[in-house]
């Protein structure tokens, strides 16, 4: 096994109120004005607002920017720069979902790297450490809130990956009192994403024995977990497992890589203006299924932790299985089956995979593919 470099930010916050501990984070990382990033709408400026209040009681100023908008665009990060360089701020603090987080880490490479966002797409290509950073998640799946990835998008509605240990957050929070009024549609989109995050590490080429123990667990809480939050949003304990969930699916695949799951939705939702998760959940099923026969052993694994594989069945029999379950889990959150429930079109398909295969995400799935494959996989999930 090749020596292998391991990301996670150096403090994680998980549990019921441990947002409250954010403004004493905030004071060790000498952050004196903060800049809260959150989504545009009535729910980001009070998510907002709650942040502020906290870092208020230990003496740390905010200036909110309430503008993120879904699938954030290199547009709005230029906007997110001008307006941290204009009230003087010297840390970040990103409350929300994967956008608002990602909106976050671009104004923040930008703010000490300069140039543009677009520049960065790759791997470490950044000079200058971003300035002090808090990202706190209130969607339990997206993972930003520990990786060192932003997906931005260009003016093409091309979605652009970033990759870069400059971008990783020096503190994570995932607070499940601040999931408790997401809406079932939304706790369903961002927990399959989160799955998706989990099992795609776990099959990744780039896996080790420490990236599998966390993308197993992962799964394992996500199986129990996801249909409780989604019928009772209100089930705190519920949303405090997918919290955990969310950060052990995050600190695998920030370091093991993901899959074709991922380079096939992000021209997906790129074209299409979908959520990411939602994307993710509907290929997952036919990409996994693809993927069968590289991964026998890993995904009969997965069977284990989803309840549905058995020690005295063959690993292909519990991989199969495992099929079933991921369906299962899917249709018991209430998320549509199919593309086509979406609005996707038949003929946008052969362009979707042309795309796909520029996904160098794809890079470490257990399988190689062409985009016969591709275009393949989108036709089994329209």
């Amino acid at each position: 096994m090749e020596n292998v470099h391991y990301y996670v930010p150096s403090v994680n916050l998980v549990g019921r109120g441990c947002l409250g501990e954010i403004g004493r984070e905030a004071v060790a990382l000498h952050v004196k004005r903060a800049f809260v990033v959150a989504s545009e709408g009535s729910v980001g400026e009070e998510q907002a607002a709650v942040v502020a209040s906290v870092l208020a009681q230990v003496g740390v100023e905010s200036r909110n920017f309430c503008k993120t908008v879904p699938n954030p665009t290199a547009a709005s990060v230029r906007i997110g720069l001008e307006a941290y360089r204009g009230e003087a701020c010297d840390g970040l603090v990103a409350v929300g979902g994967g956008s608002a987080i990602d909106a976050a880490k671009a104004i923040g490479i930008l703010a000490s790297n300069g140039g543009d966002i677009l520049d960065y797409e790759g791997t470490d290509l950044s000079f200058n450490a971003m300035p002090p950073f808090i990202a706190i998640s209130t969607t339990a799946g997206t993972g930003s809130e520990v990786t060192r990835f932003a997906v931005i998008s260009d003016a093409d509605h091309r979605k652009v990956t970033i990759c870069d240990r400059h971008m990783t957050p020096h503190v994570s929070v995932n607070d499940p009192e601040m999931m408790v009024s997401m809406p079932p549609s939304l706790t369903a989109a961002t927990g399959m994403d989160a799955f998706t995050h989990a099992l795609e590490a776990c099959v990744s080429t780039g896996a080790t024995p420490i990236t599998d123990g966390k993308a197993l667990a992962a799964i394992e809480l996500i199986s129990h977990h996801l249909p409780r939050a989604v019928h009772d949003g209100r089930d705190i304990e519920a949303r405090e497992n997918m919290c955990y969930a969310s950060f052990l699916a995050g600190s695998a695949f920030n370091n093991a890589g993901l899959g074709l799951v991922h380079a096939m939705a992000h021209p997906l939702g790129g074209l299409y203006d979908l959520p990411h998760g939602l994307c993710n959940a509907l290929l997952l099923p036919s990409v996994c299924e693809f993927n069968l026969m590289a991964a026998f052993s890993k995904f009969a694994r997965v069977a284990m932790c989803m309840g549905v594989g058995q020690s005295w069945r063959s690993e292909r029999e519990n991989a199969e299985r495992m099929l079933g379950a991921i369906s299962d889990l899917s249709r018991e959150s209430g998320l549509p089956r199919g593309l086509q429930a979406l609005g996707v079109k038949r003929d946008d398909l052969p362009r979707l995979a042309e795309l796909a295969m520029l996904e160098t995400i794809g890079s470490t799935n257990p399988r190689a593919y062409s985009s016969q494959d591709v275009l393949s996989l989108y036709e089994n999930a329209f």
